[in-house]
């Protein structure tokens, strides 16, 4: 997927011609030797070491390269963590070994005794600066999917993920699935006040099992908001991880949950028949759900098969009707625009995010702790009255979505946020023009498809969607198939937790 991040502001870029340590003094430089110092600077450790020079590229764990600079800058956010043993101090770090891979390194320092002193405050303000507001030692759940990443997932884990954790003083509890929807009961099982994460090595499939194995326990407001649920991307659909982190890269995504912010997410209720499903990505009927679902035969070719699939179903002008009722909260695309300016330049709190008094330190559980009623009702109850089922006879596409990117580079959704009570939802008629239809695939790949004028988009809290006119077909919840049946949708702002570079928005360009 292409980064939001410019040259300058990448984190794994190397920043030190544009750093200047000697502007940096006093109790932000640490003298470590006679030829060295480390120094804190504006968004990075500097290390200034004339012995570099004299030093192989293969030694101090790779920080030297060829032309033998005297100065490196480590950016904060890829300090893992630093410690002053008895007679050295010994910093962690990733570091970029290519575009989408980085791995753990370290710098290490023989101390005087004089230096000591001095060495253990300097360690302290280190961590605050590497950390900020991420909570540090984070204890995770971590749950594999054995099958994920074609049966790589494992291997994944074990050379990209877990030495990361261990260098950043993680403490990790590491699972393996063994069967369809085994991470439901974990999750419910879990001990809520055990664990600060759960991260799943897998696709975007586990994450919904986790949401909705929490969303099953007793006190499932609670744990929602207690235990941040994050991916480390492993599966064919990582859609989960290129929002948050802005990567499908497993080990970028291991460096973003130990430097992650918890960030409150919406959830949706989705009820069919007795069933109450919870989803946290998308929810589609048409060309998106069959373009997903009906390409299983293809996952060897990744998230490509998506896009396969999608260009096949435009060309044949496939239709899908249905009746639908939408609660439609921002309605123009302007109003819409607007909207998202307001939410990313707002400052919430973490509470008012959720839009619900936060429980997850009560310590008891209540009535107020279970999963929140739901105030439009169920798939069985009657319409509510401010809502209008309108037929959708020449439906060719519903989508409804909580993220941004499906795929790494497909942005449907430029205006969703993480947690502003809304789904955005689009929808587009079968019948258009075979142009039309390849101008729109090309469309979401440059970033235009919001724009284009046969693209109905509308930010909405709660929808019912009723099939017509076929037997069988492809419901996608989370990129889960469901029965092809009504169903209903209800939105519950903030209800779970997720960790995110931001702490507010997702990883996207957004609106310009």
């Amino acid at each position: 997927m292409t980064s939001r991040y410019s040259e300058e502001s990448n984190p794994f870029a190397d920043p030190s011609v544009h750093e200047d340590a000697g502007h940096a003094v006093g109790e932000s430089t640490l003298t470590v030797g006679r030829n060295a110092s480390l120094t804190l600077g504006t968004d990075s450790l500097i290390v200034l070491d004339d012995g570099f020079t004299g030093r192989e590229p293969s030694n101090c764990c790779g920080l030297i390269r060829n032309n033998a600079k005297t100065t490196k800058a480590i950016p904060f956010f890829n300090v893992l963590w630093a410690e002053l043993l008895e007679f050295n101090i010994i910093i962690h770090y990733c570091q970029s070994v290519s575009k989408d891979v980085v791995r753990v390194a370290c710098i290490e320092y023989l101390m005087d005794k004089s230096e000591r002193r001095q060495a253990t405050p300097w360690v302290a303000r280190l961590l605050d600066r590497a950390y900020g507001q991420s909570q540090r030692n984070k204890r995770i759940k971590v749950l594999i999917n054995p099958f994920g990443g074609q049966g790589s997932a494992q291997k994944w884990y074990t050379r990209d993920i877990e030495p990361i954790f261990a260098a950043a003083r993680c403490r990790t509890d590491v699972e393996r699935t063994q069967f369809r929807a085994h991470a439901v009961e974990i999750a419910q099982k879990l001990d809520t006040d055990a664990y600060d994460v759960i991260a799943t090595c897998s696709g975007d499939g586990l994450p919904h099992e986790v949401f909705n194995g929490l969303g099953k326990k007793d006190d499932a407001r609670r744990a929602l908001s207690q235990i941040a649920v994050v991916q480390l991307p492993c599966g064919s659909g990582n859609a989960m991880s290129c929002n948050l982190n802005g990567t499908n890269s497993n080990s970028i995504a291991a460096l973003c949950t130990v430097k992650g912010l918890r960030t409150p997410l919406d959830i949706v209720s989705i009820t069919q028949g007795s069933t109450r499903t919870l989803s946290f990505l998308s929810q589609s009927v048409g060309i998106v759900a069959e373009s997903d679902l009906g390409t299983e035969h293809l996952r060897w070719l990744g998230s490509a098969r998506f896009t396969y699939g999608f260009l096949v179903r435009l060309l044949r002008k496939t239709i899908y009707p249905c009746d639908l009722a939408v609660k439609v909260e921002v309605e123009t695309k302007s109003q819409i625009r607007d909207h998202y300016r307001v939410q990313t330049s707002s400052r919430m709190s973490t509470e008012e995010r959720r839009g619900t008094p936060d429980t997850a330190n009560s310590g008891q559980t209540s009535e107020n702790d279970r999963l929140p009623v739901l105030k439009f009702g169920s798939i069985g109850d009657d319409l509510p009255a401010d809502w209008n089922l309108v037929p959708y006879d020449k439906l060719g596409n519903f989508f409804a979505g909580n993220m941004a990117f499906m795929t790494p580079d497909a942005n449907f959704f430029p205006a969703a946020l993480p947690n502003d009570g809304c789904l955005d939802l689009f929808t587009i008629d079968g019948d258009i023009s075979r142009t039309a239809a390849i101008q729109t695939l090309l469309a979401i790949e440059k970033g235009t498809f919001f724009d284009m004028p046969h693209v109905d988009y509308r930010k909405i809290s709660g929808y019912r969607i009723i099939p017509k006119g076929q037997k069988d077909g492809y419901i996608s919840i989370d990129g889960e198939r469901i029965p092809f049946a009504p169903f209903q949708a209800e939105v519950h702002r903030g209800l779970g937790t997720v960790l995110s570079r931001s702490g507010h928005v997702y990883e996207t360009k957004g609106f310009s």
